[in-house]
Formats: structure tokens, C-alpha cells, sequence
């Protein structure tokens, strides 16, 4: 993942949607909802509901929504049966694509994904065709102007902290680190820093430079899938 920055892609992602709030409160609703489902309605002891939660509200959601999804995961509201997967194929250039989904319909959302594919000239594969190519990784952002302390020491504290590998460039330090340890981690940094992202993601091992067409046509693949209503995230390898 070395000399890769996954930032410029959640900013890009954030300031898209911000012109799409109703359509993000939806999405981080159903997440919320499935993590709470699958562990329960207890903040405390349910560590994917907290991160669930805490992402809904750096996203400014409302608390009367995030609370309507616990509250409809737990059967105190009617609610939706959510389905958790993920499709894989290939993107313009032979990009390799992970869509992670979550729906109530899985032959809607597999013609949708389908023809977003075929539209902006990937394919769909079958799975395992590129996940071999990912691996799971807690993700973390702190922006450089929140940080008083010199670059050698943040990481030497990032490093103490339990991260894996450290990216920096003018604006962001970038961290990585094991699933496992990614909570204990994000708890202890911010303790003194504001997190700007945080997260458990897919992270490609190597990433492939594309020509200026298939990127374009890439970012459009990219745009279409994450307007659907049932994706929640859309992993790539390109560079």
C-alpha cells in the first residue's frame, strides 16, 4: 500500500456527497442498523456499532436517525431485513473493483451493479476473482493542522500506538493498522488529536497506474456505483 494515498479518495467521496445528504443518512442508517442487528443495541459492548455510529456522526447525521436505526435493529421499530455482501470484478484498464453492499434485494442490486460495470466498460466477475488482491485494515486520518508536535514524534507516537505503517504528505498523516488492534489504536490517538477519518477498510496490496481515459472512465464507474442506493463502499486499485 506504500506510496498510496486513500484520503484524496475519501475526500473526493465526502464532498460528493455532501450534495447527496438524504442518500448518505440512508446508507449510514442501514449500516448502523445491520451492525446492531448482528451485535446488539449496546454501544458498549458492540465494537462495529460504535464505529457505525461514530461515522454517522462525523457525517453530521441527526441523533433522532442514528437512534431510529438502533431502535428498529433491536424490534422496537418495524424494520428492513438487510443482506451483507460483496461483488468483485474489473474495472476500464483492468482495475480491480470491490463493491460492498447491503440490501433488502439481491437481484435489483446485482442488475444495478451489472450495469454499472457494463456501462463504464469493466466487467463483473466471480468472487475471489480479485480479493486476493485486499486486505482488511483499520484506517485512520489526522490532519497535519491539528498537530502541534513535530512530524518524528506524532509518529514515533502513531508507531507506539499500535500502527502498522504511516503515510504523510502536506495535508494528512495516513495510518494503518491491524483490524485488531485498529480500535485500541484510534482510542489512544484521540486522546490528543482529532481523527478526520477513521475506519476499517479494504486496502489493495499494490496499485496499478492507468492511462488518462480509463481513469476517467474509472471515476465514472466509480460515481455510479456509489450513487446506488444499496452500496456502502467501493474499493479499488487504482492509482
Amino acid at each position: 500500500m506504500a506510496g498510496h494515498s486513500k484520503w484524496h479518495n475519501i475526500r473526493h467521496k465526502k464532498n460528493a456527497k455532501d450534495a447527496k445528504r438524504g442518500k448518505l443518512f440512508m446508507k449510514l442508517a442501514k449500516e448502523i442498523y445491520v451492525a446492531a442487528k448482528q451485535g446488539g443495541a449496546d454501544l458498549e459492548t458492540n465494537a462495529a456499532l460504535r464505529l457505525a455510529v461514530d461515522k454517522a456522526k462525523s457525517n453530521n447525521m441527526p441523533n433522532e436517525n442514528i437512534e431510529r436505526a438502533i431502535k428498529k435493529a433491536a424490534g422496537n421499530l418495524e424494520g428492513e431485513n438487510y443482506e451483507e455482501f460483496t461483488y468483485e470484478g474489473y474495472g476500464p484498464g483492468g482495475i480491480a473493483v470491490m463493491v460492498d453492499v447491503l440490501t433488502d434485494n439481491k437481484n435489483r442490486t446485482a442488475s444495478e451493479v451489472r450495469h454499472a460495470f457494463n456501462k463504464n466498460n469493466g466487467n463483473l466477475g466471480e468472487n475471489g476473482c480479485v480479493s486476493f488482491m485486499f486486505h482488511r485494515k483499520g484506517y485512520i486520518v489526522i490532519e497535519r493542522s491539528n498537530i502541534e508536535v513535530d512530524e518524528d514524534e506524532f509518529m514515533l507516537e502513531a508507531i507506539e500506538a499500535g500502527s502498522e505503517e504511516i503515510e504523510s504528505n502536506e495535508e494528512v498523516f495516513e495510518l494503518f493498522t491491524d483490524p485488531t488492534d485498529f480500535e485500541s489504536v484510534r482510542n489512544t490517538l484521540t486522546q490528543q488529536y482529532t481523527t478526520a477519518a477513521a475506519e476499517l477498510t479494504m486496502v489493495a496490496d499494490n496499485y496499478t497506474p492507468v492511462s488518462d481515459e480509463h481513469r476517467e472512465d474509472m471515476e465514472k464507474l466509480i460515481d455510479m456505483l456509489e450513487d446506488l442506493d444499496d452500496v456502502q463502499e467501493v474499493h479499488h486499485n487504482m492509482q
